[in-house]
């Protein structure tokens, strides 16, 4: 596999990988994962062994020379690219993970829309690939709809969450240290489909009046609205609704999900949205989005509303933050909904997949 992907600058490949193949080593101690190009200084899963590359420059020398030159010199039974792109030649048979297809579907929310090479790479990547993996059936029509692969060519593995997001007590005043309750919670970087204009107008209307105001707290890498949410809690003459706490850590997130009123995700587009599934497996209540992946996902273990539709939005909010014995239920059918999730289960999962396209190809 693509070793890189362990120091990969997005948080969320990182787990998936870090995840995936600690588990997989975990369920079938006779699999050998080779890591091609890890650095020495990347953490990895137990019983990984690294392999070097020669390192072409930039990322099209990676794909186009590197990773070919070396994943045929290791005797491979099949190459796994984790994350939307894939070697351009000479390495079969191949499996890539595409999570989402956001940035083909809607060019308009992602940072590259004004990069066509990189989605035309990508579209490549995925119509090459001999089998893809994705995490939700919602993602699989999307990539169907963006690429024109076959239904029957893409495997659906739903993600979990770490086993380190578990019930426990909240630690007050631990960092980050601006973070006061009652807050509402958004974990996940501030793109502009996570819509979070629409969260932010909802706990606006939800505070006026309120002797103890709730507050909404975003956990995660500016990706260029945080500057829009500011200004829209200045607007409303209101600026200390709203606290950005950049990204953090595992342990401070454990901490900020525990102390969290509800876990609020009003996003337009998700692949899957592993931090609803944090949320419900830490027991904390879960407001979100009826659109994309999401309800997949929950079930019925969340409320779910038009993503665009503040009312219902303040309406939700204030009866979740009122309303105790709602409170419970909800946590209680979260953690059940989580339970039916975990990366042993990916793990096999996508076992399975390497070793049913490792047959065919031979």
């Amino acid at each position: 596999m693509d070793g890189r992907a362990f120091a990969s600058p997005a948080g969320g490949v990182r787990r998936y990988v870090t995840e995936l193949y600690g588990a997989m080593r975990a369920v079938d101690p006779s699999v050998e994962v080779v890591a091609i190009g890890a650095d020495h200084d990347t953490s990895l899963p137990a019983g990984i062994r690294r392999r070097g590359a020669i390192a072409f420059p930039s990322n099209l020398g990676w794909m186009g020379a590197s990773l070919p030159v070396a994943a045929r010199g290791a005797a491979l039974d099949v190459f796994h690219a984790p994350a939307y792109q894939a070697p351009l030649w000479g390495v079969h048979p191949l499996v890539l993970t595409i999570h989402d297809v956001s940035y083909a579907r809607h060019p308009e929310w992602h940072p590259y829309k004004n990069d066509p090479f990189r989605r035309a790479f990508y579209r490549q990547s995925a119509r090459g690939a001999d089998r893809l993996v994705t995490d939700s059936e919602f993602s699989r029509s999307e990539i169907v709809a963006a690429y024109g692969v076959p239904p029957e060519r893409i495997a659906v593995v739903p993600l979990a969450a770490s086993p380190t997001f578990t019930p426990g007590a909240y630690v007050p005043g631990a960092p980050p240290a601006a973070v006061q309750r009652p807050y509402a919670l958004h974990v996940g970087d501030l793109h502009a489909r996570r819509n979070l204009g629409t969260a932010l107008a909802a706990i606006l209307e939800v505070r006026r009046g309120a002797a103890n105001p709730l507050i909404l707290v975003c956990a995660g890498i500016d990706r260029g609205v945080a500057n829009d949410l500011r200004d829209q809690a200045t607007r409303a003459t209101d600026p200390d609704a709203l606290v950005l706490t950049g990204p953090i850590d595992d342990g401070a997130l454990l901490n900020l999900y525990r102390g969290a009123s509800m876990l609020v995700y009003p996003s337009r587009y998700e692949g899957f949205g592993l931090p609803v599934l944090e949320a419900m497996q830490c027991g904390i209540p879960v407001v979100a989005a009826r659109a994309a992946s999401i309800p997949e996902l929950t079930g019925d273990a969340a409320v779910l509303l038009d993503p665009l539709d503040v009312n219902a939005w303040s309406e939700a909010v204030a009866s979740v933050l009122g309303d105790e014995e709602r409170r419970a239920a909800l946590s209680r059918a979260g953690i059940h909904r989580a339970s039916q999730f975990s990366w042993a289960r990916v793990a096999e999962q996508t076992l399975d997949v390497f070793r049913t396209i490792a047959r065919g190809q031979r």
